[in-house]
């Protein structure tokens, strides 16, 4: 039996088994959250979110808090993009809602006041660099102005990069203003690719950012790619490896295209016909890990790799890896407060998103009120699930013995409805189970998501009740 606390070896492991995969994988949850958002409910307001907020950040302490602000604007838009967006040249739509962005944190801000302290930041989109360098500036100034941040030695800042639109300069001022970690969008250099998805971006502009983020100062560097896009081929996703590591980005993502243009306007301008066949994806998939493992990159898990001694490495080893709407963090359980149209935090034992559309948005400030669209209180059973499926996805292994204990509760009766589920998984060779430890296998990590799709009690309701969302909802597991 494998010993729960698994060595760097063990942790990092993943065996590519492509019939394995070509006949469990299907839809489900990526589980940036549990509860999933689709279970959500409009009649989680501000009175809640206060309450939950007030009990959280008492003034008892100081707890460390991690900001995430959505910028939704872009010049262009990519056709695969699924993120909340505005596409958009008028640029007086970008301070405009600068403006409400200041209004949203300064009605934010007393609720932590002396209470919390910003270890970390990150700021996404859409494109946030479509914010000026003074517009950055600003907001990293009221944000500074109403929060406590740790020294940028010892926080983690990141923003997400388009190079296309960033020169030297602003990368410098982001350096200047305290960004030390950045991610970088390139989904695909095989021109081909770029030009059925609408994004045109050579590997010269690429590199000129990324060299001068190192020049800067910033720690990391993170890469995205996307495999499953229209009219890939195993020789041009070949080819785009090969640039992307000689890059030697720290971290790297590398997404299985979504393609749900019932859900998606944009994707409605993809070819379907183009994309890839599933055995091919799986081909792309595969090629990609052995590419990247055989590069000196390790699997952390859902789609992301990084370098051994990189920090999602080391708190993977050190048991602090924590799975969050950007994915993964190398904070343990830490708050996450989300500024901005649609954006999501977590406080506590709640989660509340945002109103999605801009209007919306600013009639809720105009009138003095954050501008929560919904959200949810997690009961005992959703504390204790959430806990079960983060330690799966972010470890691989979970400790029943010590659930019981830390829960109260005898983990292998409350978990009775689920070990049937989980006992074909282990014949299938995905996880080894008994009484004390469940143990994901090397060829079960790639799958990771099914195996924490037993334990989604919303999940397994929803399907026996007959109630959407149904699983076509979800993007594919692998």
């Amino acid at each position: 039996m494998p010993n729960p606390h698994s060595t760097a070896q063990d942790v990092h492991a993943v065996d590519f088994d492509k019939a394995l995969i070509a006949r469990l994988a299907g839809n489900g949850p990526r589980y940036t959250s549990y509860p999933t958002a689709d279970r959500f409910s409009n009649g989680f307001d501000q009175t809640q979110f206060l309450s939950e907020t007030q009990r959280r950040f008492s003034a008892e302490q100081v707890r460390p808090l991690s900001l995430y602000v959505h910028i939704p604007f872009c010049d262009t838009v990519c056709f695969y993009c699924g993120c909340n967006k505005v596409i958009t040249a008028n640029r007086s739509h970008a301070a405009r809602y600068l403006d409400y962005l200041e209004r949203e944190i300064a009605l934010q801000a007393p609720l932590f006041t002396g209470r919390a302290r910003v270890e970390q930041l990150h700021f996404g989109g859409g494109t946030p660099t479509y914010f000026t360098d003074q517009q950055l500036t600003r907001l990293m100034a009221s944000l500074r102005e109403h929060f406590a941040f740790t020294p940028a030695t010892e926080g983690e800042f990141s923003i997400e990069i388009d190079p296309r639109k960033v020169g030297s300069e602003t990368v410098a001022q982001l350096a200047a203003l305290g960004f030390n970690r950045m991610s970088v969008g390139v989904q695909d250099f095989d021109p081909v690719v770029q030009h059925a998805v609408n994004r045109i971006q050579s590997e010269a502009e690429t590199v000129a950012v990324i060299e001068e983020a190192r020049s800067c100062g910033f720690k990391s560097v993170s890469i995205d790619l996307i495999y499953g896009l229209p009219r890939q081929t195993l020789g041009g996703f070949a080819a785009t490896l090969d640039k992307v590591i000689a890059i030697r980005p720290d971290r790297l993502s590398v997404y299985n295209y979504a393609h749900m243009p019932h859900l998606f306007k944009t994707q409605r301008q993809i070819n379907a016909a183009e994309l890839p066949s599933p055995d091919t994806r799986l081909d792309l998939l595969s090629l990609a890990i052995r590419r990247l493992t055989n590069a000196g990159y390790v699997y952390i898990g859902m789609d992301h790799f990084a370098l051994p001694d990189d920090e999602l490495a080391h708190a993977q080893r050190k048991g602090t890896l924590q799975r969050n709407f950007q994915g993964y963090s190398t904070r343990d359980d830490i708050d996450l407060l989300a500024l901005g149209v649609s954006a999501i935090s977590k406080i506590g034992g709640s989660y509340s998103q945002n109103v999605r559309d801009l209007g919306s948005y600013y009639a809720q400030l105009d009138a003095g009120e954050l501008p929560l669209l919904r959200g949810i209180a997690l009961s005992r059973d959703d504390l204790l699930r959430r806990s079960v499926i983060q330690q799966l996805m972010c470890h691989f292994h979970l400790d029943l013995q010590q659930l019981s204990t830390e829960w109260q509760i005898d983990a292998r009766s409350y978990f009775a409805e689920e070990w049937q589920a989980l006992s074909m998984l282990a014949d299938d060779g995905l996880l080894v189970l008994d009484d004390a430890l469940l143990q994901v296998l090397p060829r079960g990590r790639l799958l990771i998501r099914n195996i924490a799709m037993q334990f989604d009690r919303h999940l397994r309701e929803s399907k026996v009740m007959s109630q959407a969302p149904p699983l076509q909802r979800y993007s594919q597991t692998i």
